[in-house]
């Protein structure tokens, strides 16, 4: 098993560790710890929905398609490309096993018949709705100890974290 190489214990009590350690681990200005925290803590944010959704046959780029359908219903097959940031083929073999198995549905476009808009069906939301309450619970346990207008700094440091410039990624943050 993978160790964490800083103490735990001094994260929780608020320490600024040294970015740039003696040992090399955090030299030239790399910050190897929060690296690692990032690391570690997406691992743990998708293991339990990783489980989940292996024990149907599915992995993550599953969740991520029925997630991303089920928060925007008629999405477009073109924007949830843009959305993943994955190929058409990868993209059609997951769809397709969505579909055929009752997650999603295509239904063609209002004025373009051609075009496949997505929805998830009541059994896409279920699973979406299941896979994302506990990854909010996670999240809740983990903002509940930070002080007062923590979230708020979490969230601008995530939303930081986004390439703007990506297709797919979210409106705002500064070129």
């Amino acid at each position: 098993m993978a160790a964490i190489n800083f103490p735990l214990d001094a994260i929780s009590k608020g320490d600024e560790p040294d970015a740039s350690r003696e040992d090399g681990s955090g030299g030239e200005g790399l910050d190897l710890e929060l690296i690692e925290l990032l690391f570690f803590a997406y691992r743990d944010f998708v293991g339990e929905a990783d489980h989940i959704l292996e024990a149907i046959g599915y992995g993550r780029a599953h969740h991520r398609v029925v997630y991303f359908v089920m928060r925007n219903p008629g999405l477009r097959v073109s924007d949830l490309l843009d959305i993943l940031q994955i190929t058409k083929q990868s993209l059609g073999r997951v769809l397709k096993q969505l579909v055929d198995d009752g997650y999603i549905e295509q239904r063609p476009g209002p004025v373009d018949r051609r075009e496949r808009l997505l929805y998830a069906s009541e059994k896409g939301e279920r699973l979406a709705t299941d896979l994302s309450a506990r990854q909010n619970a996670r999240i809740a346990r983990a903002l509940t100890p930070l002080p007062p207008g923590g979230r708020a700094v979490v969230r601008d440091f995530l939303s930081n974290m986004i390439d703007v410039r990506a297709p797919g990624a979210p409106a705002g943050g500064e070129d």
